[in-house]
């Protein structure tokens, strides 16, 4: 039995319950404004806010988890940072402290997925981090379906407040996740990249020049800023439109549309993780 496997456990479980914390309220943010009497405009300059922070914030949030070793502590930091700001919008959701809110979230959503990637690398290894990968994003993707679930039975019978709470509690869960990883079974040379020789012979090796002198890499980056550009975050809009004709429940038609799309990113990511353990990425990357 692999020595690491009650890590690797224990990591699955965290992205399960990562899922409804690192984005903040993602869709149920816009539905939660417009009952607070926001504008659609107004909605959109907040939610621009926090992804081009989160999108600046995303490079030196990577180098960061290069350097520090404490990536259990980074992760966790991050879950309570992220429901501490989604808690502040329930008590006072004012234009200003909620675009500090989405700068902070997006911050630190940028900051958690370099540090669970690492933390992915450092357990299992080059060899085994495809198929972990694909591990990691069915969990997570499980855990979108469950807190969605969850956030629209709770939602139709108390209201949006309730999908506060069950973040908080998500947050609470993931802090025990991160307990139970070992901290012996994180290999962190390994987590930056390097190979086991280089690691014992000590070799610094610079994160910038790596970056910059990878032609694949820099092509590899242009292309997912491409893709997510042509991907714009249509799901919060659909909401909202319903929602502002009274056509639904906001809580509930929100989990709802959340549901499905997970639904199918659940077998899509075990099998992607898959076939990139045999073929490579080039394939499943370019089928995006």
């Amino acid at each position: 039995m692999n020595a690491k496997a009650g890590s690797i456990a224990w990591l699955s479980r965290l992205n399960f319950f990562l899922a409804d914390v690192r984005d903040g309220l993602g869709p149920f943010l816009g539905v939660f404004l417009m009952g607070q009497g926001w504008a659609a405009d107004d909605i959109g300059y907040v939610m621009t806010l926090g992804g081009i922070a989160g999108m600046l914030a995303t490079t030196p949030a990577g180098a960061l988890t290069d350097a520090v070793r404490a990536k259990r502590l980074v992760v966790g930091l991050g879950s309570v940072l992220v429901v501490a700001g989604s808690l502040l919008l329930l008590v006072a959701p004012s234009f200003t402290l909620t675009a500090i809110s989405q700068v902070g979230t997006g911050i630190v959503g940028a900051v958690i997925g370099p540090a669970i990637a690492g933390l992915t690398l450092g357990i299992v290894g080059q060899q085994g981090l495809p198929a972990q990968l694909g591990r990691n994003e069915a969990w997570n993707h499980a855990g979108n379906v469950f807190s969605a679930a969850l956030a629209g039975a709770l939602g139709y019978y108390w209201g949006l407040p309730a999908v506060f709470v069950l973040m908080a509690v998500m947050a609470l869960a993931s802090l025990v996740c991160l307990s139970r990883i070992r901290p012996q079974d994180i290999d962190h040379d390994v987590a930056r990249g390097l190979d086991p020789e280089r690691a014992a012979a000590d070799q610094p090796v610079s994160t910038w020049r790596v970056l910059a002198a990878s032609r694949p890499l820099m092509l590899l980056a242009l292309a997912m800023m491409l893709f997510h550009l042509a991907n714009a975050a249509m799901l919060p809009l659909l909401s909202q439109s319903v929602v502002a004709r009274g056509g639904a429940d906001p809580a509930l038609y929100t989990a709802l549309t959340v549901i499905v799309a997970q639904l199918v990113m659940i077998p899509t990511a075990l099998l992607t993780g898959r076939f990139a353990e045999r073929q490579g990425y080039w394939l499943p990357i370019t089928i995006a």
